[in-house]
């Protein structure tokens, strides 16, 4: 038998996903008396409640138990870091969607319907719907942060050349498949057993007892698997599993919540949409003196986790550049819109479009290929390797991706044959781009930094897992049971996975920040190497040899000339009275960053990729094609190509559409207008390219204390789609014949193309050139 780790074995959950036998939350048995819960929410983003008149909804048919604010015993808050969130909003709503109150009946239907009936009086208040609303008015949820490196005014006032430009990022919904839900059970003396689709068990639970007003010990969170997550089950779940807990509690009945796809989309929290604006100088190679950038993102009613999002931006607004010279600011602003939340990059893609704007932008100025800009800007290796935030990059290879990947794409050649195109094609324009990512890998709020996982092995030698991870569709499970199998030696399908419980596994963090197999799959190894060690002494003691010389594979062990089955020696050792279980626990070294310096270094690692990618647009309507795409990604060595493949594929094409289809649109009293499938179009099957060609680094390596030395995946490569922006800007830049930069601003939806495309031939009639790249 090969070793179980750096293979490609099939998810665990392959078989039953395509087969419909997949157990998610609503899928559980429902027991017996379940009742059904429908919430009430408001229509308004700002507005004093001046009449709550709940009676016609009492007497609804099938209508078991209404609740408010004044109903919660506990806290009325699902604040995850800081407590400004209300369950149920008391006397002041705040956005159109925010939860008023909610409702139990013997039926779904019955409870939607009673919901709709509720008595209403508001007095309305000036809404801040943007932005440009916020800044204005400084409205934030949290204080602005800055981190500075060098001097960046003194070298911007010296820099041989300078430009200044604004790109605004759209935001993006999670449109997970399975959506919001939580199924609370009531247990005895008080306690309750919620079912919920989260990324953060812990969370949940901590927030549900807190609102029951009982101790985190009388409440259990459990989840098997997620349909999906991308951040948007990190805080969001435990509106829905509070209201269920609550609803359940005061009912002594079980409680169904579960939200239909236009309520998910509106109450709840989406990517951070970004203005970023940039303050560049520069030599004539394209190399940066000195930069500012000033991020405003659009955080929503509340804080939710805007610190760390926002934090993270300014992070990775350096992307793979050296910055010797840099302003970073940060204002994180509030707004009656929902709270926006974690979205996979947790706010690096949009640092990254801001820094990879502004390179694009110098490349046009001075007439010179962005990508030979983007590589006189890189990382060193031994010098000009420090970040704005004082870390030493010292795991640099952007240089040897992007070098391979140029060479196997044909970039310089496809190149030539776009420009080639171009040149004879009035209607229908191709564009090319090749960028890169470098993405650091930690929680940045450093505590976050730890896991838990306890296993079992049983007398028949099989071996039950459970850690503190969460499965959402990643592979995050059958990798770290790959890793528990390559402990002990033997196969993967003698490992059994199970749910993610807060009774097994406590105060666990977030399947979240790319970190799920390097802290967990860390936690669950060093509890199955406890294991392995006492099986080991056992069978040196037994057997007169040393007990590092005995070996474990092939579902064997070997000591000495003796070949014993594994099974055997564990049961065995049952009966010698030796513990045949271990709980692990991990944290993560050589992390620590001080915010109030902005110095430290925050990551244990970066992971790092690039892209190439071929667009096709035409300039009469603005539609446009990915029609090819060459990925080089660095999983460190990976333990599982399969899953880390798709994780690239998965990540790449929802990152494409984030940038160019994606569009969250408010109306002007506040109300979400895209929230479902017929107002906000997800990428399919048909947008992703004919060509798309992913590769993992084959010399791919990282830190020898990193589990199997390899990287995580989860995250990074959403940023490579970066690439399909900037060939879309190409493209419609040949129109000018590369003289003129198009103004572009993200998503480039058909509609923001063809008026990036009318506005560029409208400059051309007006004699602009070169020097009129960024205005």
């Amino acid at each position: 038998m090969a070793g179980s780790v750096h293979r490609s074995l099939v998810h665990d959950s392959a078989q039953k996903h395509v087969s419909g036998e997949a157990v998610y939350v609503d899928d559980i048995p429902e027991p017996s008396g379940l009742l059904f819960a429908a919430f009430g929410i408001s229509d308004r983003p700002h507005a004093r409640i001046r009449k709550l008149d709940l009676a016609p909804v009492r007497d609804a048919p099938g209508v078991v138990s209404v609740l408010t604010a004044a109903d919660v015993r506990g806290s009325n808050n699902i604040g995850p870091v800081v407590p400004d969130e209300p369950i149920f909003a008391d006397g002041l709503v705040e956005y159109a969607g925010q939860s008023m109150f909610a409702v139990a009946a013997e039926t779904i239907e019955q409870a939607r319907r009673a919901a709709r009936l509720a008595v209403i009086e508001y007095e309305d208040l000036e809404p801040v719907l943007t932005i440009a609303d916020a800044m204005a008015r400084k409205s934030f949820v949290l204080p602005p942060h800055a981190m500075r490196r060098g001097d960046a005014a003194r070298a911007l006032s010296k820099a041989p050349n300078r430009l200044q430009g604004r790109i605004e990022i759209g935001g993006q919904d999670h449109f997970y498949l399975e959506g919001q839900v939580s199924l609370a059970v009531p247990q005895e003396d008080g306690d309750m057993l919620v079912h919920c689709s989260t990324q953060h068990p812990s969370e949940v639970q901590h927030l549900v007892a807190a609102a029951l007003g009982r101790p985190d010990n009388a409440v259990t969170v459990e989840v098997r698997r997620m349909g999906g997550g991308f951040g948007g089950k990190e805080t969001q779940a435990a509106l829905f599993a509070a209201i269920a807990a609550l609803l359940a509690d005061r009912t002594g009945r079980p409680v169904k919540a579960r939200v239909d796809r236009d309520d998910d989309m509106i109450m709840t929290g989406k990517r951070h949409d970004f203005v970023t604006d940039y303050d560049v100088g520069f030599d004539n190679d394209g190399r940066i003196e000195g930069i500012a950038f000033t991020l405003a993102a659009r955080c929503g009613m509340s804080a939710d986790l805007s610190g760390a999002i926002c934090d993270r931006a300014m992070f990775h607004s350096d992307n793979c550049y050296y910055l010797e010279n840099a302003t970073i600011t940060s204002h994180r602003c509030k707004t009656n819109t929902v709270s926006n939340t974690a979205f996979r990059g947790f706010g690096g893609p949009q640092g990254m479009v801001g820094i990879e704007q502004a390179i694009d932008e110098i490349a046009r100025y001075l007439g010179k290929d962005p990508l030979d800009v983007r590589r006189t800007n890189f990382y060193g290796t031994t010098d000009r390797n420090v970040t704005p935030y004082h870390m030493t990059v010292e795991d640099n290879i952007v240089a040897e991706i992007v070098d391979a990947l140029e060479q196997s794409s044909d970039y310089r050649a496809r190149r030539r044959a776009v420009d080639a195109f171009n040149a004879t094609s009035p209607v229908l324009k191709k564009g090319l781009a090749l960028t890169p990512v470098k993405f650091g890998i930690s929680f940045t709020t450093t505590h976050l930094n730890q896991a838990g996982a306890l296993i079992h092995v049983y007398k028949d030698g099989s071996v039950h897992l459970n850690h503190g991870g969460t499965e959402m569709g990643q592979g995050l499970f059958v990798k770290v049971a790959q890793i528990v199998a390559d402990v002990f030696g033997i196969d993967v399908d003698r490992v059994k996975i199970t749910a993610t419980s807060t009774g097994k596994v406590p105060n666990t963090s977030a399947t979240a920040a790319s970190s799920g197999t390097d802290i967990n799959g860390a936690a669950a190894q060093i509890a199955a190497r406890e294991i392995r060690n006492r099986l080991a002494r056992f069978v040196a003691e037994k057997h007169g040899v040393a007990a590092k010389a005995v070996r474990f594979e092939s579902n064997h062990l070997y000591a000495g000339t003796r070949k014993l089955k594994f099974a055997d020696v564990v049961g065995e050792a049952y009966l010698a009275r030796i513990s045949l279980s271990a709980a692990g626990y991990f944290r993560t070294p050589d992390i620590h960053y001080d915010r109030k310096t902005a110095r430290g270094r925050p990551f244990r690692y970066f992971a790092y990729g690039a892209a190439v990618s071929e667009v096709i647009v035409d300039t009469l309507t603005g539609e446009n094609k990915l029609i090819r795409a060459d990925i080089l990604h660095d999983a460190g060595k990976s333990i599982n190509p399969a899953i880390d493949i798709g994780q690239v594929e998965g990540g790449f094409v929802q990152g494409m559409g984030w940038l160019t289809m994606e569009e969250v649109c408010w109306d002007d009293a506040g109300r979400l207008t895209t929230h479902a499938p017929s107002t906000y179009k997800i990428p399919v099957s048909s947008d992703v390219p004919a060509d798309l060609r992913v590769t993992l680094l084959e010399s791919g390596r990282n830190r020898e204390d990193v589990v199997h030395r390899s990287k995580a995946v989860g995250e990074p490569p959403l940023m490579l789609a970066i690439s399909v922006f900037l060939a879309l800007k190409d493209a419609i830049a040949s129109i000018g014949h590369n003289q003129i930069s198009p103004r572009l601003d993200a998503p480039a939806t058909p509609e923001r193309v063809l008026l990036a495309v009318e506005d560029l031939r409208t400059r051309l009639k007006r004699g602009e050139g070169a020097m009129a790249a960024a205005e």
